[in-house]
């Protein structure tokens, strides 16, 4: 499966979550992304989106904003602790996307992804330890939201 993982704020391409799933052997798309320009990282997510066509797009923290402002079309969204009040406008998500956070995230609230579940009846799946659920559990339930069809 093509996967296209947008990262965090001050996050590299090739962190533990993109090479895990490529080590469980998906094609991942993990583009380069912007930290201090917002509209930037978003037009190249859409753009690395449009060129690759994937058929999930995981975002985690500010990359989970940049997410939800892109144009995915018929793909699987995938949602690590999404810093979406942080940026961008977009305050729902399309049917069948999960969000992953874990209650004790000290740098964005699990309240946020509470909201974010209630306003589009995205599935919100408790995990991990922390803000960058970077531990076996997490990781593990990152694959199967990729993985699950909707």
């Amino acid at each position: 499966m093509k996967i296209l993982f947008l990262h965090g704020w001050h996050s590299v391409p090739g962190g533990v979550k993109p090479t895990y799933l490529k080590d469980h052997g998906h094609e991942v798309i993990n583009p380069a992304l912007d930290d201090d320009d917002f509209t930037l990282a978003v037009t190249t997510a859409q753009a690395e989106f449009d060129q690759h066509q994937p058929q999930v797009v995981v975002g985690s923290s500010r990359g989970g904003a940049v997410a939800m402002n892109i144009n995915i079309g018929n793909a699987k969204l995938v949602l690590l602790c999404p810093a979406w009040k942080n940026w961008g406008t977009s305050g729902t998500v399309k049917p069948g996307t999960v969000i992953l956070h874990s209650r004790a995230d000290d740098v964005i609230p699990f309240a946020d992804s509470e909201e974010l579940g209630r306003n589009s009846g995205a599935t919100l799946i408790e995990v991990g330890a922390d803000h960058r659920l970077a531990d076996p559990e997490p990781l593990a339930a990152m694959l199967r939201a990729c993985e699950e069809r909707v």
